[in-house]
């Protein structure tokens, strides 16, 4: 999996969040300052080539649907973040997020009680 530029996870952002989708679709969702159609179409083309998307034509509309999940896209990611920054340990993620207070413990928490409720699952 190629790892996507800023501008190509904003516009999957849109893909993920509408299944199906046309460039005018996720030309319409962007915020402005949007960038210009033809570079969302472009990137459209980068997409497709990184084979996140796959295209199919609707009468004169090509019409574009994710190959790749969000969830896939970030689990890859995250663990090479993991891998790469925190020595492969998930605890040293935490760690780091607690020490630079980007954490309170109210997340701490419920990321504990998740774990718990997962481990019952097994």
């Amino acid at each position: 999996m190629e790892r996507l530029t800023p501008q190509e996870e904003s516009v999957m952002l849109h893909v993920w969040q509408m299944g199906e989708c046309a460039v005018k679709d996720v030309f319409d969702k962007m915020e402005d300052p949007k960038p210009p159609y033809t570079t969302i179409a472009s990137v459209f083309i980068n997409l497709e080539k990184k084979q996140y998307v796959v295209k199919r034509r609707f009468g004169n509309v090509k019409v574009f649907k994710p190959i790749i999940s969000e969830a896939a896209y970030k689990r890859y990611f995250m663990s090479n973040i993991v891998e790469s920054y925190f020595d492969n340990s998930y605890k040293e993620l935490v760690s780091f997020f607690a020490k630079e207070e980007k954490i309170t413990t109210e997340e701490l928490k419920e990321i504990v009680r998740l774990i718990e409720l997962n481990q019952k699952k097994k």
